[in-house]
């Protein structure tokens, strides 16, 4: 799998799988938010680093990796990969697991897969809501995932928390390929809708995301989006 170096980060420019990993293999995203989060946060920044593979799910780091390497990248949205890791779950008859968001919208999850893809056996777990899990909350997280032992653990707590909970607990989750999907959850239980295709086809995902969700996403997709401007063009006028 070719890599592309852009800062601190290795970004993946050619993803894709035929099969599902035999070993364990953690997947994470990285967009404009994610990398300026990091800049300020040594844990996130590790976990990010350290993952197995680091997609570009933003068409700023599409944009980065032509401006500082003059690479071509694609973006791979965490919906993509959730995708075509059901469609190998399906094929191999093999089972997955969703931890992370409401007890009714992983019903709602597992509803939909079971329509669209009955071969694959699906477990759930919904974490407490809050920003720092204590210790029996992380054991009784563990517990059901090994208990169930899946092929695959989707992970949708949102960024950084879901990558830095990955990372920190990495050793004792099972061989299998653990994903960090974030809002992927409620797009795929319909609680929420992903932007039209036609936005996601002209690298627009971003705009339609803004656009349903002014207040809480405005400071991300324009405050950071500036940031991660700045950021890049130092990055290049320093080399």
């Amino acid at each position: 799998m070719d890599k592309v170096l852009l800062g601190s980060f290795c970004v993946s420019n050619d993803f894709y799988l035929s099969t599902l990993p035999t070993s364990k293999t953690i997947i994470n995203t990285i967009n404009a938010y994610s990398w300026c989060i990091a800049d300020k946060d040594p844990l996130f920044k590790m976990a990010l680093r350290r993952g197995d593979v680091l997609l570009p799910d933003g068409i700023s780091i599409v944009w980065a990796a032509k401006y500082l390497k003059k690479e071509k990248i694609k973006k791979v949205a965490g919906a993509d990969v959730h995708n075509l890791l059901l469609k190998l779950l399906e094929k191999e008859k093999e089972r997955c697991f969703y931890l992370g968001a409401s007890e009714e919208t992983l019903l709602l999850i597992k509803e939909r897969i079971k329509k669209e893809y009955p071969s694959i056996q699906v477990g759930y777990y919904s974490p407490p809501y809050k920003q720092n899990f204590s210790s029996k909350d992380n054991e009784e997280m563990l517990n059901a995932i090994n208990t169930f032992k899946p092929k695959v653990v989707f992970v949708g707590m949102t960024a950084p928390k879901q990558e830095k909970w990955i990372y920190t607990h990495a050793n004792k989750l099972p061989e299998s390929t653990i994903c960090a999907i974030g809002a992927v959850f409620d797009f795929y239980a319909g609680t929420k809708s992903r932007p039209l295709q036609w936005m996601i086809n002209y690298g627009l995902e971003w705009l339609g995301r803004l656009i349903t969700e002014p207040r809480r996403l405005w400071k991300r997709y324009i405050g950071y989006n500036l940031v991660f401007i700045y950021k890049i063009v130092k990055l290049k006028l320093a080399k």
